[in-house]
This record gives structure tokens, C-alpha cells and sequence, in this order.
């Protein structure tokens, strides 16, 4: 019988982790927010140079959007500790010159996914928030692009929900597919009150 790997360690390690020290164009400051209790894993893409400051993930307009759609208020979302972040890169990769964020770099992911969904043995519900996270976690299962996958999110659940990322930059998305927000925002809602309970 094999046991599960022990999560303060996991977590110690990541945060301690400088692999891509040199890399970046500041200092890393791996961001992640996981508790023995987490049913509820919202993987997004990374940090956005705000949560980057903040140390707490989804401190930004981004993160009001996405509450929005979970139905959950500021305090319920950091107050749980049913709800955990933990995106497919923990550091910030910088703001890449025509705007937007760079990639995730795949190292960490490759370093450190397997063994922190190890260490989460009692997830219900993961989040894949944005094409990078679907690509990586669904494989060959990902569609063609963000808007297929997401178009085919009853394929994934119960247990995987795949969403567009809520940053401003996809309003234009969301006008141009209503059909999330009509369908599978509610889905959402309703599987964020199983979860907890409310």
C-alpha cells in the first residue's frame, strides 16, 4: 500500500524552490495555497505580477471575476480552506513586451504537479482556468483550442471543470460565447455549494 505524499513537505519544497533563479526577470516567489482540507483545486496559468507582490493568489481583478462565477464572496474564498489555488507555474514569468503575461514555464510542472495532486488525495473539483492549465492536465483530451475545450466541459465532469481564464483581457470572449456564462457558470455554482456545503 502506498501512502500519500506528506503536503507540508510538498509545500515547504515548492516554496523553497529557485529552479528558475536567473530565469526570470526578478526573483522567484513560488505562489501556492493548498491545505490538507482542499476539495476545491483551482489550477489557473501563474501569478500575475500583482499576486507576484501580494503573495496571495488571485488578490486582482481576475480573482473578482472568477469568485463571481464560483458565487463566492472575498472572505469565504480565503476563509475555506476547502477552496485551494495552485496554478500550473507558482512564480510570475513576467510581463512579455506586446502585453500579456509570458507562458508558464512547463519546468514547473514538470517539478512539482505529480507530486502536490499526490499529497491531494481528497480533491472533488479542479478548475483548469485557461488553455495552458487544460492542455497540460487533459492531454490528448484537450481540444483544438480554449473555446472547444471549454465548449466541451460536460466530457470532463464531474470531477474537472474547464473554464477561460477571468481576466479582462477574455471580455471580449465571453460577449462572443454566452453560452458559458448561461450554462456553465451555474454548473459551477452549483458544484461550489456540494462542495461546501452552503
Amino acid at each position: 500500500m502506498t501512502t500519500s505524499p506528506d503536503l507540508e513537505d510538498v509545500l515547504s519544497d515548492i516554496r523553497a524552490c529557485r529552479a528558475c533563479l536567473g530565469e526570470l526577470p526578478h526573483e522567484p516567489r513560488p505562489v501556492v495555497r493548498v491545505f490538507p482540507e482542499t476539495r476545491l483545486l483551482i489550477c489557473g496559468q501563474a501569478p500575475g505580477r500583482r499576486v507576484h507582490e501580494s503573495g496571495v493568489p488571485f488578490t486582482d481583478p481576475s480573482g473578482d471575476r472568477l469568485r463571481d462565477w464560483m458565487g463566492l464572496d472575498y472572505e469565504t474564498f480565503y476563509a475555506d480552506r476547502r477552496i485551494g489555488v495552485a496554478a500550473q507555474a507558482f512564480c510570475y514569468p513576467g510581463t512579455a513586451p506586446k502585453g500579456g503575461d509570458y507562458p508558464p514555464p512547463r519546468r514547473c510542472a514538470e517539478l512539482w504537479r505529480t507530486r502536490l495532486l499526490e499529497a491531494l488525495p481528497g480533491m472533488e473539483l479542479t478548475l483548469l482556468v485557461g488553455g495552458y492549465a487544460q492542455a497540460w492536465a487533459l492531454g490528448d483530451r484537450a481540444k483544438a483550442s480554449m473555446t472547444d475545450t471549454v465548449r466541451a466541459w460536460r466530457d470532463h465532469a464531474p470531477a474537472v471543470l474547464p473554464m477561460p481564464h477571468p481576466s479582462w483581457r477574455n471580455t471580449g470572449w465571453l460577449r462572443r460565447n454566452p453560452w458559458f456564462e448561461a450554462e456553465v457558470v451555474p454548473y459551477l455554482r452549483k458544484r461550489v455549494r456540494g462542495i461546501l456545503g452552503s
